[in-house]
């Protein structure tokens, strides 16, 4: 981010050009992470369907892709504060003084509210009542917990992994074991990815104040052990689509495939503790999901 000073003191407000309107406020919905949840909730959308229908697959997916984009802009507005103390997150819209903060509230629950209202309508009240509680997890219990706990990130991955439970149940009309599956394999993805994102930013969120394993133990270790103990058992959960016949043999093969890299550098990680191998850790969950996704979509039984 070269508009953003070399060195940033805490609970200052950075100034930062501006921008085009239309930019920050797109910024307030952290269009790269949305569109994972575009991809996860699509990929429920479609494993939990009886029969193609591309309207209604679309509907469930914008309604979900509304609550994440609302919840981010909402998360924004309550960590103003210490996004302004970091020096990746001191351009945002909100710390750089270019979106007031009422502003924010207004389009984030704006949002938030058209993505349920649009599940509630359009796909079932089950998948409505999921995306509501994505909301409420991630702002009144996450957020808050992330000030005083390193076990806020077990409860954030919660509703990160919803989307893909939201598609499904807009689809299928109930959880069932597939709902659950996904769900699954969505939440243990998350510690070795964020496990591998904090080590490489740890400077700054002990800047933020926010006691992170990568924080509280700087010899890397606990996050370490979390990065393997995670992707170790993400490893067989990630087969089971193919054990109650949501996936194939073919998906089966690349899961255990995808599955034993992802451990693999995670060990990588831990042996090490290095900023290249957290990095490759956090390149290899990134191209993880995705790839586990296709497989999955292509050869769904």
């Amino acid at each position: 981010m070269k508009d953003v000073p070399a060195e940033i003191a805490p609970g200052v407000v950075v100034e930062t050009p501006a921008k085009h309107p239309f930019a920050d406020y797109l910024a307030l919905t952290k269009p790269r992470l949305n569109g994972l949840v575009v991809a996860s909730s699509a990929a429920g959308y479609y494993l939990g369907q009886s029969a193609a229908d591309p309207v209604a697959m679309a509907q469930a997916v914008v309604g979900t892709a509304l609550v994440a984009a609302g919840a981010a802009a909402l998360n924004q507005v309550f960590e103003r504060d210490t996004d302004a103390m970091m020096s990746r997150t001191a351009a945002r819209p909100l710390p750089g003084g270019r979106v007031s903060s009422f502003d924010a509230t207004v389009f984030g629950a704006l949002l938030s509210i058209a993505g349920i209202a649009l599940l509630a309508v359009k796909a079932n009240g089950l998948s409505a009542a999921l995306a509501a509680a994505t909301i409420l997890i991630y702002l009144i219990i996450y957020t808050p917990m992330k000030r005083r706990t390193p076990l806020s990130t077990l409860v954030g991955a919660v509703p990160g992994a919803l989307p893909p439970l939201i598609g499904w149940t807009a689809a299928h009309g109930s959880v069932s074991q597939g709902g659950t599956a996904l769900f699954a394999i969505v939440f243990l993805w998350q510690i070795p990815h964020f496990m591998a994102i904090a080590w490489l930013y740890r400077d700054d969120y002990a800047r933020a104040r926010f006691p992170m394993l990568a924080v509280i133990d700087p010899t890397g270790r606990r996050p370490a052990r979390q990065a393997v103990f995670f992707s170790g058992v993400l490893l067989p959960i990630s087969l089971v689509p193919s054990f109650i016949g949501l996936a194939g043999g073919a998906y089966l093969a690349v899961a255990l495939t995808l599955g034993l890299g992802l451990m693999w550098l995670s060990i990588r990680f831990a042996a090490t503790r290095s900023v290249p191998a957290a990095r490759m850790l956090f390149i290899g969950s990134i191209t993880y999901l995705p790839l586990l996704w296709i497989a999955m979509i292509a050869n769904k039984v």
